[in-house]
């Protein structure tokens, strides 16, 4: 049963927004050179840096996908948040000493710094394309579904709204509004899905009666290698690698990782996310079973939309927890607009204008920023074109452009062999596949395609895809490597890989505490798997 937004949800609505655009405008000082107004001038200590990497993963189409997901398919959904807790280790451990140690701004520079020029600016260039796709347009389609629900606003009319209160700050405030404002709707997101999974799991009877209305194929992870969306090969070959390009190569999760007070910050940062990240199975996953439960006849990605319109939330509860869902989007959106112009600014402009004063550089990344805002508003109409299942989509999309980078990074760290020219021709040949991949699974669909043998190619799963991808790459970059012998050298003497291990890891004191909290969460991640196996 459908039930009105009340006088008191309003008001909690309003309140979060006049106080998250106040926090943000409050650091509007703080951006005196390069380093303040995209890395927080080095100061992040591990609890920001830990709560605000939760709050630019989990956005929007969490909150609908996860729990369309859990309505459709089950627990099965959550099984891309665990994966990702293993690679927020490998984040904390290896992948944030060598990148600090390095003295890189952006990650696309960290190519660059190993290679040469022309990979950092083809990998910017795509990352630039990815967040503005598979970040903002899917983040705003997402919010755009629940504020339909319950303002009935158009998926326009919710876009702009967001984007200029959200674009404000992250202009004005760089990326220590951010922070301070993540840090703020972080916790706010945590406690609106926590009170919708405790008023829906006292609606549906608890657990039990979640385990007497649903199959019990809903409480079970691992699904058949056949399964069109979560087979379990797909699960242990494919995720990983897409997990891999994002939370240890993409700027826009590294970002946080660079702005670190310490290395020992960092790695303290991403421990307390991994453990974070274990939460959206029982507060984003489990209210799609409820709504599932509850309402039978709904679609997958209405099922969070129509959990917080209907009466089981009281008032003021229902405020609390729809003000947690524009955390969630705000503090993504704030993020990605912050990523984009960082990359331009010092990925494009910099390079190209050594001699500019930091306050230059500041001012060219605002600039940057206005045009994301603006571009965004353009692509706005657009969004509604998006897949209704947002979290398949997402991953989908996000597996044809990850296998070669993942490949590039992560033979960048371990093989010397590796040179330029073999990196720029594979990263442009895997990424020709994977889009290539993309554009005809959409052909496909939308019925322009019609050959046989096209339409068997895009029946391969997006996970299984994605495992082939990356040893197409893999295997044209090792080769090409041992063609283009000379010069494979390049760039190793700058970045040493055991170097940054020893430096990054032997060195850093808690060590001890370090190792308990990472086994202790990985136990904790395989005990899950075992009990929803």
């Amino acid at each position: 049963m459908h039930s009105p937004i009340s006088l008191i949800d309003g008001i909690i609505i309003l309140i979060y927004l006049v106080a998250v655009l106040a926090l943000g405008l409050y650091v509007k000082n703080s951006d005196k050179n390069l380093s303040d107004y995209f890395l927080a001038g080095g100061k992040l200590g591990w609890f920001a840096i830990g709560i605000s990497l939760f709050a630019t993963n989990i956005s929007s189409e969490h909150f609908i996908g996860l729990a369309g997901g859990g309505a459709s398919r089950g627990l099965a959904v959550a099984q891309f948040e665990l994966i990702a807790i293993f690679f927020l280790v490998i984040l904390g451990w290896f992948i944030a000493p060598i990148f600090r140690n390095s003295g890189i701004f952006t990650t696309p520079e960290f190519l660059e710094k190993r290679f040469d020029s022309s990979s950092r600016k083809f990998f910017s260039g795509l990352s630039i394309f990815t967040y503005i796709i598979t970040k903002i347009l899917v983040t705003l389609f997402a919010g755009g579904i629940l504020f339909n629900k319950i303002f009935g606003w158009s998926i326009f009319t919710s876009s702009i709204i967001i984007i200029l209160i959200t674009g404000l700050y992250a202009l004005v405030g760089g990326f220590s509004a951010v922070i301070r404002t993540q840090v703020f709707q972080g916790i706010l997101l945590l406690i609106g899905a926590f009170l919708l999974t405790i008023f829906g799991l006292s609606e549906v009877g608890g657990i039990q009666g979640l385990r007497e209305r649903l199959p019990i194929e809903h409480f079970q992870m691992f699904k058949p290698m056949s399964d069109p969306d979560f087979p379990w090969t797909g699960i242990l070959f494919g995720a990983p690698i897409i997990a891999f390009w994002y939370w240890c190569a993409d700027h826009y999760i590294v970002q946080r990782i660079l702005g670190a007070r310490s290395t020992e910050d960092a790695r303290t940062g991403t421990l307390i996310a991994s453990f974070l990240k274990i939460l959206p199975l029982f507060i984003l996953v489990m209210p799609g079973l409820i709504a599932g439960a509850l309402f039978p006849e709904i679609r997958g990605d209405e099922a969070y939309p129509v959990l917080i319109s209907s009466d089981i939330l009281p008032a003021g509860i229902k405020g609390l927890v729809i003000t947690g869902f524009l955390a969630a989007v705000m503090s993504s959106l704030s993020a990605s607009f912050n990523s984009v112009a960082a990359l331009y600014t010092i990925d494009f402009y910099k390079p190209n204008h050594p001699d500019a004063s930091d306050r230059t550089l500041v001012l060219v990344g605002r600039m940057a920023t206005i045009a994301t805002i603006f571009v965004v508003i353009l692509l706005v109409p657009f969004v509604k074109l998006m897949n209704s299942h947002i979290y398949i989509f997402l991953q989908s999309t996000q597996a044809f452009i990850s296998a070669p980078i993942t490949a590039v990074f992560l033979f960048g760290f371990t093989l010397k062999k590796i040179n330029a020219k073999s990196v720029f021709i594979a990263f442009i040949l895997g990424e020709f596949v994977g889009v290539s991949r993309f554009l005809i699974e959409f052909l496909v669909n939308s019925g322009m395609i019609t050959n046989s043998l096209l339409i068997e190619f895009v029946k391969i799963n997006y996970l299984h895809f994605t495992f082939f991808l990356f040893l197409f790459t893999s295997f044209v970059l090792v080769m090409l490597s041992y063609v283009f012998h000379y010069g494979s050298e390049i760039g190793v003497s700058k970045i040493n890989f055991q170097s940054s291990i020893d430096n990054g890891i032997m060195k850093v004191s808690g060590g001890r505490i370090h190792v308990l909290l990472s086994f202790f969460i990985l136990l904790l991640t395989l005990s899950l798997w075992y009990l929803f196996v």
